[in-house]
């Protein structure tokens, strides 16, 4: 059986063909550290360029998959950063499942990049 290891601050419900399966906060903060350079204006308003510059992943387990941002995939990959141990939730249109109000409650899916 893997592990999964929700580090969002958030609990992540999964929508399966049995139920919700409910994976809450392991307590593991992933911070993406980045910086912003100014690119240029467009009508006067001005445009920056974000590059991430550190990210503190936790080491990898075996049989483990940690359960991360999308930031965070996307920082890992444009930093060079190889693992087969991270996915996202998938929130889009296929996999979201929304309330009446258009909230998020479940996903059916995980991404990777």
């Amino acid at each position: 059986m893997i592990k999964l290891v929700n580090c969002t601050p958030h609990a992540i419900n999964i929508q399966t063909e049995q139920g919700i399966i409910t994976i809450p906060p392991s307590g593991i903060s992933i911070r993406v550290e980045s910086q912003q350079t100014a690119i240029g204006e467009i009508n006067g308003i001005p445009v920056v360029k974000t590059i991430y510059t550190g990210l503190n992943l936790p080491n990898p387990e075996p049989d483990t998959i940690y359960i991360v941002s999308t930031v965070v995939l996307q920082a890992a990959r444009e930093m060079g950063i190889t693992r087969d141990d991270l996915i996202a939730p998938d929130t889009g249109p296929q996999s979201a499942v929304r309330d009446g109000n258009g909230q998020i409650v479940a996903i059916r899916r995980f991404q990777v990049l």
